[in-house]
């Protein structure tokens, strides 16, 4: 998640193309387009006769460009083929979506370092047929019975494993001597590091709603890391552009990186010295991780207890005595994951469930699809500049209440009744102009500069009896802080900067929040995470989807639901598709390559300032099929996602 534009540490690749207009002011491109432009109102409605079919297709040619990938029993979508390829094989043993979706995970924490996990946390929303399993096992039944929702037939419950701020924590902490927030502090430092939640919440939900033994959930994640794995053509570029700032922490050097052909470097040897003596691994080189392993393993037999008491527990508090860190054992024993109530709404007849607070991401989704269920833009066209202004000005009023309200739900009260009403939702609507932009400085003050980006997974899963699994996991910034704990083998997460350290300035990805998101002790951040469960008008499971990107990912979800749902795209052509992205602050238009000029142009001409972005999210989404079967899509946007049938 959030890293500076100039570096694009994102690891994302730019999918914009050389476009210098973008790079003008808004006011230089809007001068220049002036006599160009009409207002949208006076613009004729643009009438498009569909193509008529020839008699015989005889080459058999399908009517969208991309094809999701199908099915006979169920499929898992991840942002890295192995990890969807040990998904797919826990469904052949008999694994349930549940099963799937946490042995993809363990394994995502060995292939993808920049954002799969044991340091970090997330949320999970799954949804299974028949009686919940958890009502029948002890340990589950009591949480389970406050926090599940029937749907459909079936049981959906949500599961929250977000960090925790250490029990020591306090804001002065990250302001440097001019008393302003402290960037280095506040993401690259063990002060950044939230209680890790993940072994917690992959392993309650899978205690709960599995099927198989947690030791037959973890066997592949111990493999990849003990045997090793060819390293892929991203996971290659993500190493050797983070290496500035992985190579400075020892144990993260030895873990990611090798001597180079002149040999390690010496002791007394300087900074750029070890640089340049060690290489990160090449495509198709076996990289090995013997310390994860280990870690893996002692999940396998005990549990989360493993990493919460004993050898992990302290290996992980002697980093932090030694590094200026304030996570204690305290801290540890004291980490719960929560069985949650997802939130539910309804879009155009379609039953939503999604992620609560401390997820931002589930309650501004909501409000989103609130605020265009009436709007007709189906009519006004995917990808028209009258669809996308819309877009924007609902996203800048969410956005808005986002960082105004949300925070932890265990600390404060939200207006969540009333964010979501009706009432609400169309008073909101009826300040939309339908022809101009209305700037960020009438909604909310202009906050301090900020930077922008971000690091995250997120994988999907369908079993063959229709069960899905939505779960987002991050470390914040790709690899985290670049920390890693030695002997036991994973990176840290600096996800504290999701905190509002100074309410009023602007995290890593812009974002400028309130007092609601203030760092406390023992408080979870907000985050904008938003795993997202769709089911069709008569309560049967349909789709599951979500996506990385930091402030984007409540948007690239909202435009993959608009795809599928009002447009009527393909699931592949949804998740495909060109995205837009706008959060009020900074007061710009982001677009993904692909748009026309011709709608670029209308909307500047509207007043709307644009930027090119780089590729937004990766929405690995997955939909059950209503004979039976189902289809996944990996986002062409990440170069080794894939999505991965059952058995394959």
């Amino acid at each position: 998640m959030g890293m500076p534009e100039r570096g694009n540490q994102l690891m994302e690749r730019d999918l914009m193309g050389d476009r210098p207009d973008l790079r003008l002011s808004g006011r230089a491109r809007r001068s220049r387009l002036a006599c160009a432009v009409r207002p949208l109102a006076l613009l004729p409605a643009l009438a498009i006769t569909p193509l008529q079919p020839a008699a015989a297709n005889v080459l058999q040619e399908g009517r969208q460009r991309f094809q999701p990938v199908w099915s006979a029993g169920g499929i898992v979508a991840s942002q890295e083929q192995l990890a969807s390829a040990v998904g797919a094989r826990v469904l052949a043993q008999g694994g349930n979506a549940v099963d799937a979706a946490v042995a993809a995970s363990f394994a995502l924490a060995v292939t993808l370092p920049q954002a799969g996990n044991l340091g970090g946390g997330g949320f999970l929303v799954l949804w299974l047929p028949g009686v919940s399993p958890a009502r029948a096992r002890a340990a589950c039944a009591p949480a389970a019975a406050t926090a599940e929702r029937s749907l459909g037939g079936g049981t959906a419950v949500a599961v929250n494993f977000r960090e925790i701020a250490p029990l020591a924590i306090r804001p002065a902490l990250f302001l440097g001597a001019d008393g302003q927030l402290d960037r280095q502090k506040a993401t690259r430092s063990l002060l950044s590091t939230g209680v890790p939640g993940t072994p917690a919440g992959l392993l309650l939900a899978q205690r709960c709603y599995g099927r198989l033994t947690r030791q037959t959930v973890l066997a592949p994640a111990i493999a990849l890391a003990e045997r090793g794995f060819p390293v892929g053509k991203e996971l290659a570029d993500s190493l050797q552009q983070a290496a500035p700032f992985l190579q400075p922490d020892p144990t993260s050097r030895a873990l990611f990186f090798k001597p180079g052909s002149a040999g390690p470097a010496s002791s007394g040897a300087t900074p750029k010295q070890v640089h340049a003596a060690l290489q990160p691994y090449q495509p198709g080189e076996i990289l090995r991780q013997p310390q994860l392993a280990g870690t893996l393993r002692r999940l396998a037999a005990a549990g989360e207890v493993a990493f919460y008491r004993g050898p992990v527990a302290d290996q992980l508090v002697e980093l932090m005595r030694r590094g200026g860190g304030l996570i204690s054992h305290d801290d540890l024993e004291r980490y719960r994951a929560q069985l949650v109530t997802p939130l539910q709404g309804r879009f155009r007849g379609h039953p939503v469930l999604t992620m609560p607070p401390p997820s931002g991401g589930g309650v501004t989704l909501l409000m989103l699809l609130g605020l265009l269920e009436p709007i007709p833009l189906e009519q006004l066209g995917q990808g028209s500049a009258a669809a996308l202004h819309r877009l924007a000005e609902a996203m800048n009023l969410s956005y808005r209440d986002r960082n105004r309200w949300l925070g932890d739900p265990d600390q404060i009260a939200m207006p969540l009744d009333r964010l979501l009403s009706r009432r609400y939702l169309q008073q909101l609507r009826e300040t939309i102009r339908l022809d101009r932009h209305r700037p960020a400085a009438e909604l909310d003050p202009p906050p301090a500069a900020r930077r922008e980006g971000t690091n995250t997974t997120h994988l999907s899963v369908a079993d063959r009896d229709g069960g899905l699994v939505a779960t987002t996991t991050t470390l914040n910034f790709a690899y985290g802080n670049g920390i890693s704990v030695p002997g036991a083998g994973f990176l840290l997460n600096n996800e504290i900067d999701d905190f509002a350290l100074q309410p009023g300035a602007a995290n890593a990805y812009g974002l400028v929040q309130g007092q609601a998101n203030a760092v406390a002790p023992g408080k979870r951040p907000l985050s904008s995470m938003t795993p997202t469960l769709v089911f069709r008008p008569d309560g049967r499971p349909w789709l599951a989807t979500g996506s990385p990107g930091g402030s984007r990912i409540i948007t690239t979800v909202l435009q993959v639901l608009l795809g599928r749902i009002v447009h009527g795209l393909n699931l592949a052509s949804a998740v495909a598709a060109p995205r837009m992205h706008s959060q009020l602050w900074p007061d710009r238009l982001q677009l993904e390559q692909g748009f026309s000029p011709d709608t670029l142009r209308l909307l500047e001409g509207m007043g709307h300032t644009l930027l090119a972005a780089p590729a937004m999210g990766s929405a690995n989404s997955v939909e059950v099929l209503p004979g039976g079967g189902s289809l996944g899509v990996a986002d062409p946007r990440r170069r080794d996602a894939a999505a991965v049938p059952e058995g394959d």
